[in-house]
């Protein structure tokens, strides 16, 4: 009791030294923020309140502690039914099909080995790894967990790569400051993205939706290349991304995290985690950030990255009682984000997006049968995304609304023989309207009345598709060393009709030091191209598209080959992973910058459009404490041109050409040392990114961009519940050089802000402040907290 008063005590002395030095360094923002600051202060106040709830809550529980503990042996018994019916709504580390009831989300922290250990008489002591590979999935899967997370600032989504050299994250433009990933090659909408297992960030949200997860929220991400699963839909081409929020269960009962960095962006993070009685627990999320300076270090005019101002709200609650484990859990957010010239020059040219979004689900589950593991589980959610967009004079305004459910059951059918099948649902409700202002005023081209904006645009569309399935996945372990996992489903859109997609993948150990993996599968996408190629609108470029290229279905095949070896090493594993993903495309839509500087036309893909890629990575703990990663990648991605875009009449003349603005290799080095006893961490990384084709005319001889470096660092001093971050990115200062042409120009023909394939701002340097008040059972019995939930650790993981 009185060490958890001190906590209290501790972090209300921080609050009050640290609030001055953020109010005396912000004082040319705080005229900007002032509702927001009240508004934040109030949920902060209410968060405090909650606490001492929760510490009241805690005082009474205490007095019931020693009886649980006389009760021990029975609580031992129940720990495998209580972790088989936490995967039913996603409280587990991804669960197995062959043991588990049906999991639909993934949890990877429960799983890790613990920085202590306690046993009778002794404690054993291991580094957590922060990037893990299963060795006992069938299907190929990567776990970033919060270790590694931490190793950089990992504001949001989108800055969480940045030690993982599978995944590359970049901006899209100089003026939206839009991210955009790529997995094998290929852009972020052809992967998968899952927030615990359901689909988010789709259609409008894909351009800056990896800003919309703020990172000190996120437990871990799993990352699965190539198509993995049936279970959570045909959708993923390049591979599947799963984002695990923290967990009620398992949380601590107060975090908070501070940021600031050296151009005035700050943010704050906070989480309480509360028992509300001994079945349900709810936890609630705060976000704020603000980066409203103007900065050009360029000296082109135009700031180098957007102001951005959001505000993000998460509450879920967890229901765990018997057979029956349920989440509820709703989301909201709003962003202001503006960017362009400065606001000093006379008729600026500038970006206006707002943005407001809404996301609510329902996870829930039940065991029938916990010897046979034969579970019911009905997963639901929906998603509002409202925004109004402005670049120069077009507008492009959108609203969609998304829907998704899935029932899934799950049973043994034999020793070795699992079986998961069920059926899904996914709505998607999209309505843009699209003014070409180029079109509209120069050209006087067709006015379209859209009627819920009551406004004329150049285009006006409504899309309602409609996609239930019906899918089954078989799991079957042949022999000791042999699995597989074949996944079947059919599908019918309101659009395109039925569809079918078959997924198979094996897994053969032929030595305790060597894995084996192989993958084929199917995958579709249904394209949103305003959406999509937004950012394209930071320029000159008219959009050529007919009615037809609105709204598109594509379709690839996925395969891949990897081998991961554990060689022994003097006192430790060497661990070397192998690996090559090609992907190609039986139909895609085209986005042609190459064939006029001036505009980008839509057109279906005639000849053979591909993506190969070829990694091996490697990584030891050279000494006790220090870590050691390399990685080299090569990507070859290619489609065939229509030569004659744009010539009206004459036919498709095919060629194949490298898909501009595409890095052909990456490297990437990676050190990180952690002190005896945890008292320090230093990590850094090394980026070393190859060269690529920039957009140009077909007849001319190809322009191409040069290989650049970009350094990372961070230094942790860690203290107590909290830790103190510093650090700095693209340290070397590396820019790339006009990443805005035509940009004294920014009304004329020749102004284009869509060319980036380098930092487009130059060393940036942050501090950071991570405090956590633990939950009082954690306290009290040291470990408990990571054990609850942990999942049987000899059967298959799959991402579902």
């Amino acid at each position: 009791m009185e060490q958890n008063m001190v906590h209290f005590q501790t972090l209300f002395f921080l609050s009050a030294r640290i609030a001055p030095f953020l109010i005396k360094t912000l004082n040319d923002t705080v005229n900007k923020m002032k509702k927001q600051i009240f508004i934040l202060a109030c949920l902060l106040c209410w968060l405090q309140l909650g606490a001492q709830t929760e510490h009241q809550h805690n005082d009474e529980s205490a007095q019931t502690e020693h009886q649980h503990d006389d009760e021990s042996a029975q609580t031992e018994h129940q720990h495998d039914h209580e972790n088989r019916k936490a995967a039913l709504v996603g409280d587990s580390k991804p669960v197995d099909l062959s043991r588990h009831a049906v999991a639909t989300s993934l949890d990877t922290a429960s799983t890790e080995y613990h920085n202590l250990i306690d046993l009778d008489a002794a404690q054993v002591s291991a580094r957590k790894q922060g990037l893990q590979i299963s060795s006992l999935s069938t299907v190929k899967l990567e776990t970033i967990s919060q270790d590694e997370l931490c190793k950089a600032a990992c504001c949001n989504l989108s800055e969480s790569f940045e030690t993982n050299p599978s995944v590359d994250v970049s901006y899209s433009d100089a003026a939206t400051g839009a991210r955009q990933i790529k997995l094998l090659g290929l852009s972020g909408v052809y992967v998968q993205l899952l927030g615990e297992g359901l689909p988010f960030l789709r259609g409008l949200a894909s351009p800056y939706g990896l800003t919309y997860v703020p990172g000190p929220w996120m437990e871990s991400i799993q990352i699965s290349k190539g198509t993995a699963s049936v279970l959570n839909g045909y959708e993923a081409i390049s591979g599947q991304i799963n984002v695990e929020y923290k967990k009620p269960p398992t949380s601590d009962l107060l975090s908070l995290n501070l940021f600031l960095a050296d151009n005035l962006r700050n943010e704050i993070n906070a989480d309480l985690a509360l028992k509300l009685n001994p079945y349900l627990s709810s936890q609630t999320f705060v976000h704020y950030e603000d980066e409203s300076r103007e900065h050009d270090g360029n000296g082109d005019g135009f700031m180098d990255l957007p102001a951005v101002n959001q505000l993000s709200l998460f509450q879920r609650f967890y229901w765990n009682k018997n057979d029956f484990t349920s989440q509820l859990g709703a989301k909201g957010l709003r962003e202001s984000r503006r960017g362009g010239q400065l606001s000093d020059i006379p008729n600026p040219w500038r970006t206006d997006i707002q943005t407001e979004r809404m996301e609510v689900f329902a996870k829930n589950g039940y065991i029938f049968d916990a010897l046979n593991n034969t579970s019911l589980g009905l997963n639901l959610s929906a998603s509002l995304h409202d925004q109004e967009a402005l670049y120069g004079r077009n507008r492009y305004d959108a609203r969609q609304l998304n829907a998704y459910a899935n029932l899934i059951f799950q049973t043994d059918l034999a020793e070795g023989q699992k079986l998961v099948t069920g059926a899904s649902l996914l709505t998607d409700y999209l309505d843009e309207a699209f003014l070409d202002y180029t079109m509209l005023n120069l050209l006087s081209g067709p006015k379209v009345w859209n009627e819920r904006r009551q406004d004329y645009y150049s285009i006006s569309s409504l899309r309602t598709e409609l996609t239930p399935g019906l899918y089954a996945e078989y799991s079957l372990q042949a022999a000791e060393k042999l699995r597989f996992l074949l996944g079947l489903r059919y599908d019918y859109s309101s659009r395109y009709g039925g569809f079918v997609t078959p997924r198979l993948h094996i897994k053969y150990d032929p030595a305790s030091w060597l894995q084996l993996r192989a993958n084929i599968g199917k995958g579709y996408r249904s394209t949103n191209i305003l959406s999509e190629n937004s950012y394209l609108l930071a320029g000159s470029r008219r959009f050529m598209l007919s009615q037809d290229h609105l709204h598109f279905q594509e379709v690839a095949w996925n395969t891949g080959l990897s081998a991961n070896f554990f060689l022994p090493l003097g006192p430790r594993n060497l661990q070397l992973g192998l690996e090559a993903f090609h992907t190609r495309f039986d139909k895609q839509l085209l986005a042609d910058v190459d064939a006029d500087a001036q505009r980008v036309y839509f057109y279906e893909m005639q000849g053979e459009s591909y993506s190969s890629v070829l990694q091996a990575e490697v990584s030891y703990e050279l000494i006790a404490g220090l870590q050691l990663g390399a990685a080299l990648r090569y990507t070859d991605v290619r489609s065939t041109y229509n030569a004659n875009a744009g010539t009206e009449g004459a036919p498709y003349l095919p060629v194949l050409r490298e898909k501009p603005l595409n890095n052909r290799y990456k490297g990437l080095i990676t050190a990180s040392y952690q002190s005896p006893q945890k008292r320090w961490q230093f990590d850094t990384n090394l980026q070393l990114n190859g060269g690529g084709r920039l957009p140009g005319a077909y007849e001319q001889t190809e322009k191409r961009f040069y290989p650049f470096p970009v350094l990372n660092a961070q230094f942790t001093l860690y203290f107590g519940e909290g830790s103190l971050y510093l650090g700095g990115e693209n340290i070397n200062n590396f820019r790339q050089a006009n990443p805005i042409s035509g940009a004294d120009q920014p009304w004329g023909n020749d102004f284009d802000a869509t060319q980036d394939w380098g930092p487009v701002h130059g060393r940036k340097l942050y501090v950071g402040l991570r405090y956590s008040i633990p939950s009082l059972r954690a306290l009290l019995k040291p470990g408990a907290a990571e054990t609850v939930h942990q999942a049987e650790p000899d059967h298959d993981h799959s991402l579902h």
